[in-house]
């Protein structure tokens, strides 16, 4: 499971700017729920090779009653989802009432806690930090989160019990750059990592999340799925934070379903009030193959639905829509739905779209027939000649625009991983295509190979001349040529 990382603190100490620095090694992969979770953001972000989430609690008032407020509002609720709490102070504005009263209650909390000192660049850290420690918090760091210094070594140190210790050597060098460059950095992928990842994934069962924002019934629908005598069995004792992973079998095919809803018991069935955790849906799609996302037909799509796709899909989970409580609805109605849909979910326009009572079981069975598609469409293996082949397809259908002068020119390609699927195209001056035309190549591959449910990517490398900057060997022929060229040269009468 991800570790969870909450950032407290009051107003203008730089949580928004360690947040936005931190999640930007996946694109700001950031949703707001405001009214749902107190206006706390969620993130995901990456250190080395391991992946992390963030929660940005907001500030937190000065004065004693706001403080008692906003901490019940929104950072005790953070601290409760968290896993690790990072405390943050301003070192230029020195030791404030608001402060005193946040260490207050994180020393009466049983979680690692780490007081970070921020905007201690162009002065005297220790100077800065010495009234802080009265504060009685032990683990104390020095960062400049604006320009990165000292974050890697935050980290290292606050998610030590989660991932093996990152090598001594890197230092403040990658402070700089690691969150601000990620997005740039090249993965090297192989032919033999996807084919290792390929047999992995056809010997493992569908893991399938069902995930969605409160009441739009997704515990109906596990329960409809499951049947509920099944329900009784997996009610596992858990917290709010915890999916429950619920093992079943399917036209012969082996699932195990992940409910972020919590399985509830029979006599709880009817509750129409469903605690929603932000962390929970987000570990979930993390841990899935395929994410079943509920709709509900009688409301307008919400931002928090499209918060919630838009993780699956930055996440390259294969997608499956439920548009919920379908029944009842008259003609006209449901033409305007499928209009909404059609206006506000074209960016997952490759998602099966099913339409469902939950309640009733109409239209449910045909669900999985979707998702084997998607998993299918997600882990089908497809060798390097064929995908080379649709790649010289696609340039002759349409040929890659000139750069400088000079035409891109695209080699081969071979798989660079499963779930989601993975292209990775050679060639020159790959890294200047434009945006519309990897987005013909991403769709060219999608029509040609059949692809349903899953979003594709690909990934360009450049093929770098192995000969530049190399002078050539010459052979015994070649240099017996040469000397006697020179000779005749030195023999001819200067003009």
């Amino acid at each position: 499971m991800l570790p969870v990382v909450a950032l407290v603190g009051r107003p203008n100490v730089g949580k928004s700017t360690l947040f936005n620095r931190l999640t930007r090694t996946r694109d700001a992969l950031v949703a707001d729920f405001p009214g749902l979770t107190r206006d706390r953001k969620y993130g995901q972000a990456q250190l080395g090779e391991n992946e992390f989430i963030v929660i940005d609690t907001g500030g937190i008032d000065g004065t004693e009653e706001g403080v008692e407020t906003k901490m019940a509002e929104q950072s005790l609720a953070a601290i409760e989802e968290a896993d690790v709490v990072l405390f943050l102070v301003d070192g230029r504005a020195g030791l404030t009432v608001a402060d005193e009263a946040i260490a207050n209650h994180l020393r009466k909390i049983e979680k690692p806690a780490f007081l970070v000192v921020n905007k201690v660049d162009g002065i005297d850290a220790d100077a800065a930090s010495a009234e802080f420690w009265q504060l009685g918090v032990e683990n104390m760091y020095h960062i400049a989160a604006a320009h990165g210094r000292g974050v890697t070594a935050l980290l290292d140190r606050a998610l030590d019990p989660f991932f093996e210790h990152l090598s001594e050597t890197e230092g403040e060098i990658e402070d700089l750059t690691m969150f601000e460059d990620a997005e740039d950095e090249k993965i090297d992928y192989t032919e033999e990592e996807a084919e290792a990842e390929y047999k992995r994934l056809q010997d493992q069962p569908i893991k399938l999340a069902i995930i969605g924002r409160p009441n739009v019934g997704k515990s109906t629908l596990t329960n409809r799925i499951l049947g509920e005598e099944r329900v009784v069995v997996y009610d596992m004792p858990g917290t709010t934070r915890d999916s429950i992973y619920i093992p079943m079998e399917r036209d012969g095919r082996e699932y195990v379903l992940i409910d972020t809803a919590g399985v509830r018991r029979r006599k709880r069935i009817n509750e129409t009030v469903e605690k929603f955790s932000v962390v929970q849906t987000l570990k979930a799609i993390e841990d899935a193959n395929v994410v079943l996302v509920v709709i509900d037909a009688r409301e307008n799509i919400s931002d928090q639905d499209l918060s919630l796709l838009g993780f699956a899909l930055n996440a390259g989970r294969s997608i499956v829509l439920a548009v919920n409580k379908w029944d009842g609805l008259d003609t006209d109605v449901k033409e305007q739905v499928k209009k909404e849909l059609d206006r506000r979910l074209g960016f997952v326009d490759f998602a099966r779209i099913h339409f469902i009572s939950a309640l009733h079981g109409t239209g449910v069975g045909h669900l999985f027939e979707s998702v084997q598609e998607a998993y299918k469409s997600a882990t089908t293996r497809v060798g390097t000649s064929v995908l080379t082949r649709i790649m010289k397809m696609a340039t002759e259908d349409h040929q890659p625009p000139m750069v400088r002068g000079r035409r891109v020119k695209l080699k081969y390609a071979h798989a660079g991983g499963y779930n989601p699927p993975i292209v990775v195209v050679h060639g020159n001056l790959v890294n200047e295509l434009p945006d519309s035309y990897k987005r013909y190549l991403m769709n060219y591959y999608r029509r040609s190979l059949e692809i349903m449910g899953t979003p594709i990517r690909i990934n360009f490398q450049s093929s770098d001349n192995p000969f530049e900057g190399k002078t050539s060997k010459m052979t015994l022929s070649q240099e017996r040529k040469r000397k006697r060229l020179m000779t005749m040269m030195k023999g001819r009468p200067k003009k």
